[in-house]
């Protein structure tokens, strides 16, 4: 039950008592507090699950389908097991299948993989015991047709298919407490419990005593309104709505509001690489030609070129060369925009036109100039394209190719004196030595034709070929990703990437972010199926980077870690990442890129799909619940002073200092707009520095309930001590309840001051660097000046004015006291506890 809930069961019952001892108004303003809690309550975020209706929304209406002999076209839900589908470009495929027949055909994966690159697709049998992305003669739901032809037959429709299997795991995945809500939780148990004993405590000391009942029911009645902090559901829900917003102007958009605490005690962090720590596209990043090694360099963004054609011999420069085989054996197209540079086609393909362009070669100019005669699409048996070019009367051919298979057709080796011996073995060392940087190696190769072939088949194993040159491209890492990757590990967030990508790439790509050090292990599907799941959690504290993961082990790796105790953060943007990001503490999707899938499971979307954007999160969160808990230590610490007093009062057989409505006056209105204030205080300095907050650790640390302890007792002297003097001065009960009730106002503007910081001091920081609080807490005492003057607000309180100066002289030194008694906790207390220890 939450602690809005527990409140309001018992002020109803505070309600009913009071009615059934006739103080009707102390009921009246009892069930204005209630009506407004349960406002708030029915306000709050109650967003449905809609993951499996967007699950849904991926399938493909309609299908071409082979029955009987015959071509038909029917809905795609009308599939059954044994059918034959048709593929081609642009499709997406409508269920699981199993191909019989390719043409060049690519799909692009990433809805499960999260891997930019289309997989190519073949036909022969493969090991059914291969992870998901690397069977590449299976064809599945949701993916879509990017190039070519294809068909196969059905192996399985609806929830028996991949998607299926991942939308019924999302159905069974239950999403867990926040951190926060587990606080939350614990918190209101404890403030119940308080509610409880003071209430019994006051009715028993009282009954003991000699006092008559029915006062002490109204003495119960009076301290479970004060022990109660009815502002709390408000602070709650504004405080988080503050970090909300300032999530969102850094570009994190948070779905559920205790979702904007949890990244602020987020122990560990699992990203995605392609997108999330990288740009998710493919960048040449060097050529290796003539011998030598040439980086590219260039912005990202924009194609004005590094290099000069002009200067290059096309005749027999090897870089040139090189270059211009990847723009002729290529179907890509890249435009330049207002916004950048935008692609069509193949990321790999286009990613060679770029690098070309910064070398000073035009694609269409090139294209022009080597006009198209004859093509040999890439077959995966092949492991290889050609293109055969015509210009004047040469007839060319150019080969782009894995490495082993061009060099395999190659005689010669391009160097800048032209043609001489080809050293296979150099060209392959070259070429580990790029795949150990991460690399994607192709290889570029060239002929010269003798006559004019008769068409593609004449060149289908082209020989003879004069070898070029290496491309090694990359996605390469996000600006700025390795420095908030550093901050998250000062911070005490551990980080690792999960990847369905390669472990040689993960390996290049966790180097270059600092996520693992040269060399560190790297832990892969195949490897994580064979172990149970102690062993895995040995690993996992040792690992940090996870390669070909399937789905169902990025989740099986975030339940592992959760049962650790770590606070679990994971980013996704594909259908394979929702069971995982559902599961996780906190689910991070991807704004850009991500599916609606993801997105719907998700607490948290990137606008930006940038990591960066993770740790600015992080620190907005820490903030959030650094202001939460400073409201909630005001607001416990008043409420503990007011019980202190009524306590007190009772024990040395005084009349009762407060009445009901002034203490719901108190908790409300007064401190109720200022406790408010603190949602919007700055973040400290070093928010970012401390270690993260244990799952244990409580809304208000041991540090905060002993300073509760003090300055409730200072507060409560102070309010008796003027109470008392009052009383035998004026002899008016009223009167010395509205000095109490002032008193305890004033005591608040000054005490509102020390909460602002759990370590310095008052005086360390400027008024006016919560502009909103300043204003708060002027207007709160201004309020209740007003309502001493207002014959309504006198009614409702039982308050008269203050006209004595001296009165408020004395008011205003007591309550000043609060500050001193502060001040020399914080100095004894900051030198044996840093920020974030209980």
């Amino acid at each position: 039950m939450s602690s809005a809930a527990r409140s309001s069961i018992i002020l109803l019952l505070a309600a009913l008592v009071t009615i059934a001892l006739g103080g009707y108004v102390d009921a009246a303003v009892i069930a204005v507090v209630l009506t407004l809690n349960a406002i708030i309550g029915f306000t709050q975020e109650r967003k449905a699950e809609v993951s499996v209706r967007a699950l849904m929304r991926l399938a493909s209406p309609r299908v071409r389908v082979i029955r009987e002999g015959k071509e038909w076209e029917i809905e795609s839900r009308r599939l059954v097991v044994g059918d034959v589908v048709l593929l081609e470009s642009g499709v997406r495929v409508p269920a699981d299948l199993r191909l019989t027949s390719t043409t060049a055909l690519a799909v692009d994966e990433s809805l499960f993989t999260g891997e930019s690159v289309p997989v190519t697709k073949q036909t022969r049998p493969l090991d059914e015991a291969l992870a998901l992305v690397d069977r590449t003669n299976m064809a599945y739901t949701g993916t879509v047709v990017t190039s070519g032809r294809g068909r196969g037959y059905v192996v399985a429709t609806g929830p028996r298919t991949e998607l299926g299997a991942i939308a019924g795991k999302m159905r069974v995945e239950d999403k867990t407490a926040t951190p926060l809500q587990q606080r939350m939780s614990r918190f209101a148990r404890v403030i119940s419990l308080a509610v409880a004993a003071s209430a019994v405590v006051g009715f028993g000391l009282g009954s003991a005593l000699g006092h008559p009942p029915m006062e002490m029911i109204m003495l119960a009645v009076a301290l479970s309104v004060a022990a109660i902090p009815e502002g709390l559901p408000v602070v709650l829900t504004v405080t988080l709505a503050v970090g909300v917003g300032r999530m969102a102007r850094r570009r994190a958009i948070i779905r559920r509001l205790p979702a904007v605490e949890t990244l602020g005690s987020t122990t560990f962090i699992g990203s995605d690489k392609t997108g999330t720590l990288t740009e998710n596209r493919m960048t040449v990043e060097e050529v290796w030609a003539g011998g030598q090694l040439f980086p590219v360099r260039g912005d990202p963004d924009r194609l004005e070129p590094v290099g000069d054609a002009a200067a290059l011999s096309a005749e027999h420069c090897p870089l040139y060369l090189t270059l211009l085989a990847g723009v002729l054996t290529n179907e890509a197209e890249i435009y330049v925009t207002e916004h950048g540079i935008e692609t069509r086609g193949d990321p790999t393909e286009a990613a060679l036109l770029v690098a070309a362009a910064r070398m000073g070669i035009e694609h269409e100019e090139a294209r022009d100039i080597y006009a198209m005669f004859a093509e040999i699409p890439f077959e995966p048996e092949r492991q290889y394209s050609a293109s055969v070019r015509v210009r004047g009367d040469r007839y060319l051919v150019f080969v782009k190719g894995a490495p082993e298979r061009v060099l395999g057709m190659c005689t010669s080796l391009m160097a800048d004196e032209g043609a001489r011996e080809l050293s296979p073995g150099q060209v392959l060392d070259a070429a580990r030595q790029m795949a150990s940087r991460g690399l994607r190696v192709l290889a570029m190769a060239y002929a010269d034709l003798p006559h004019p072939p008769h068409g593609p088949e004449e060149v289908r194993e082209p020989e003879g070929q004069t070898f070029l040159g290496l491309v090694g491209m990359i996605d390469p890492p996000r600006a700025g990703v390795h420095d908030a990757i550093a901050g998250c590990q000062r911070a005490g967030i551990r980080v690792v990437m999960i990847t369905g990508d390669h472990a040689v790439t993960a390996q290049a790509i966790g180097r270059q972010l600092g996520i693992a050090a040269p060399g560190a292990p790297v832990l892969t599907g195949a490897e994580l199926a064979t172990m149970d799941d102690d062993a895995l959690r040995r690993r996992v504290k040792q690992v940090s980077l996870f390669a070909r993961v399937a789905p169902e082990q990025k989740l099986r790796v975030v339940q592992v870690l959760r049962s650790h105790g770590e606070v679990v953060a994971v980013t996704g943007d594909g259908v394979n990442d929702a069971p995982a990001l559902k599961a996780a503490d906190i689910g991070i999707a991807m704004g850009k890129s991500g599916t609606d899938v993801a997105r719907e499971a998700a607490d948290m979307i990137l606008a930006d799909d940038n990591f960066v954007s993770i740790h600015a999160a992080v620190e907005e969160g820490r903030i959030t619940f650094d202001n939460l808990r400073k409201a909630t230590f005001f607001l416990v610490s008043t409420g503990a002073a007011t019980v202190v007093t009524i306590l007190a009062a009772m024990v040395l057989s005084w009349p009762i200092p407060f009445v009901p409505a002034q203490l719901l006056w108190l908790n409300l209105v007064t401190n109720g707009l200022q406790d408010v204030a603190l949602a919007f205080e700055p973040g400290e300095r070093g928010v970012l520095e401390r270690p993260p907050r244990r799952r244990a650790e409580g809304i208000v640390s041991s540090l905060l309930w002993e300073r509760t302890l003090v300055a409730g007792l200072v507060m409560a002297i102070g309010t008796l001590a003027l109470f008392r003097w009052e009383l035998d001065e004026s002899g008016s009960l009223t009167r010395a309840q509205t000095v109490a009730l002032t008193t305890m106002v004033v005591f608040q503007m000054f005490h509102v001051g020390n909460s602002r910081s759990e370590f310095l001091s008052v005086f360390a920081k400027s008024p006016f660097s919560n502009f909103f609080l300043f204003i708060t807490t002027a207007a709160a005492f201004l309020v209740h000046l007003s309502a001493l003057h207002l014959a309504p607000a006198q009614f409702v309180l039982r308050v008269e004015p203050l006209v004595h100066p001296g009165a408020w002289l004395r008011i205003l030194a007591v309550a000043a006291s609060i500050l001193v008694a502060m001040e020399i906790h914080k100095l004894v207390r900051r030198g044996s506890l840093r920020p974030g220890e209980i």
